[in-house]
């Protein structure tokens, strides 16, 4: 009597694996906001820390570095320590996204759009 909606049961279990996959997602990006990263730059002088979605949250700037002098290097150092932490930021987020396409079952090194 119902062999001709053999399909159907197939249709659920993707609207199903959908639906998991959103909330994992969602979780995801809810965890990114409470992971954090930490640049350095200048042999750790100045750390820039972030979280995994490459929002600035604290800065740590060693003392020992002001000198009226040396203004430009400390600004370079500072947004190296940016730059590092909001590229450390990237990765782990990438990290994350592999975590949830490998719980899928997706191929290992998918990129996914989010």
């Amino acid at each position: 009597m119902f062999k001709g909606l053999g399909g159907l049961g197939d249709m659920a279990k993707m609207m199903k694996s959908a639906q998991d996959m959103q909330a994992k997602m969602a979780q995801m990006q809810d965890d990114l906001d409470t992971i954090t990263v930490t640049g350095e730059a200048g042999a750790g002088l100045v750390k820039a820390t972030a979280t995994a979605k490459g929002e600035l949250t604290g800065l740590d700037i060693d003392p020992s570095i002001f000198n009226g002098s040396d203004k430009e290097v400390v600004e370079d150092l500072i947004l190296a320590a940016i730059k590092d932490a909001q590229s450390k930021a990237s990765e782990r987020a990438q990290d994350e996204m592999g975590k949830i396409a490998e719980s899928l079952g997706l191929p290992p090194g998918m990129k996914m759009p989010f």
